[in-house]
């Protein structure tokens, strides 16, 4: 599909392509915010806006069609069909897996007369990660591009009569272009921990009231009573053996919360097989066998709690292997912020701060 409207410069172009595989690998990850991972090749701050990512996805049927998120990714070129920017966007026929719940706007629209879906949207599938939405790369004329990639979401819905472009967990940068736009904006809160260059965990502590201190302490010592241990795994330990345990543990939560999973067990080996170095298995062993785990990916500066699951039920055990593990990684490797996902003022109690 080509848009019609052009931007504001007469030499670009914008078009849409069904599947991320259309543009490079290389191509992709340059254009979204970049730095070093562990001193090695530069890849994207942000592991769920990497090619890696969204490109596992897609070939694990994770989204499509049947899922109701069908690639829609707009293409920002050159007058030489040099790729420029692009915007990673699906058609949705739902709001399922954005968690943010427009199901009261899309009653009303349709109370109204109006069909709320089929609706665009910005995002990745099952992250409330903030991150860039609009992928313009470092140059001069970025904030032309991220205007352009506005105009080409406002061109999309002008030509295919879709209600509404929505783009979720935003940057300032994308949120800024959006708002001189006249797009409308929604606020919510998650909880974060932030790291003030501590060098143990006992350092954070030491910054915390006593009764807390002592609070956490006991917690994380009832946690790992009954024998359990704590593994962290990433790069070349994450085994298949890992990933079927850890996809039983997903597969009852996702079952439990959603009715049915989101994401299939084809989707794990594939990001293990293109991204390992960005990945964080944090998993909790007892008599020999894993009973508990939780997915979490690597950022620039960021660690990002995903999903996590149990066979077993122990007290404390999840509070230890999503959130205290976490910023015992993120202190070690000197991460500056731990985001562990939507909701949880429980996380509170545990170090996080509302944002």
């Amino acid at each position: 599909m080509t848009m019609d409207r052009q931007p504001d410069r007469a030499t670009l172009s914008l078009r849409v392509v069904d599947a991320i595989q259309s543009i490079p690998a290389e191509r992709w990850d340059a254009l979204a915010e970049t730095g070093a991972i562990g001193g090695g090749r530069l890849q994207p701050a942000n592991p769920f806006l990497s090619h890696a990512f969204l490109s596992a996805l897609e070939d694990s049927g994770c989204v499509g069609e049947r899922a109701g998120w069908i690639p829609q990714h707009l293409i920002l070129e050159g007058r030489d069909e040099t790729v420029l920017a692009v915007a990673p966007a699906y058609l949705k026929s739902h709001s399922q897996g954005e968690y943010v719940f427009d199901y009261g706007w899309a009653d009303a629209f349709q109370r109204a007369g109006g069909r709320y879906y089929p609706k665009l949207q910005l995002s990745v599938r099952i992250t409330p990660a903030t991150g860039p939405r609009l992928l313009v790369g470092h140059g001069d004329e970025a904030g032309l591009y991220r205007h352009a990639l506005v105009q080409g979401l406002e061109a999309y819905c002008d030509q295919t009569g879709v209600s509404s472009a929505h783009a979720t967990f935003l940057t300032d940068a994308d949120l800024a272009v959006m708002e001189s736009s006249e797009w409308l904006h929604h606020s919510d809160q998650q909880f974060h921990f932030f790291n003030r260059g501590y060098e143990s965990y006992g350092d954070f502590l030491d910054q915390l009231a006593s009764r807390k201190r002592k609070n956490l302490r006991k917690e994380r010592a009832s946690a790992l009573e009954n024998g359990i241990e704590i593994e962290w795994l990433t790069g070349s330990n994450l085994t298949e053996g890992a990933w079927d345990a850890f996809y039983e543990f997903y597969r009852d939560t996702g079952s439990r919360k959603w009715g049915r999973p989101y994401l299939n067990r084809r989707f794990f080996s594939l990001i293990s097989e293109r991204m390992a170095d960005r990945i964080l298995l944090v998993m909790a062993r007892r008599q020999g066998r894993y009973i508990a785990g939780a997915l979490n990916f690597i950022g620039i500066d960021t660690l990002y709690g995903r999903n996590w699951g149990c066979i077993e039920d122990h007290p404390f055990l999840h509070f230890e292997v999503c959130y205290h593990q976490a910023i015992d990684y993120a202190i070690e490797h000197k991460l500056a912020v731990v985001e562990a996902g939507a909701q949880g003022q429980h996380k509170i109690a545990r170090g996080y701060e509302p944002v």
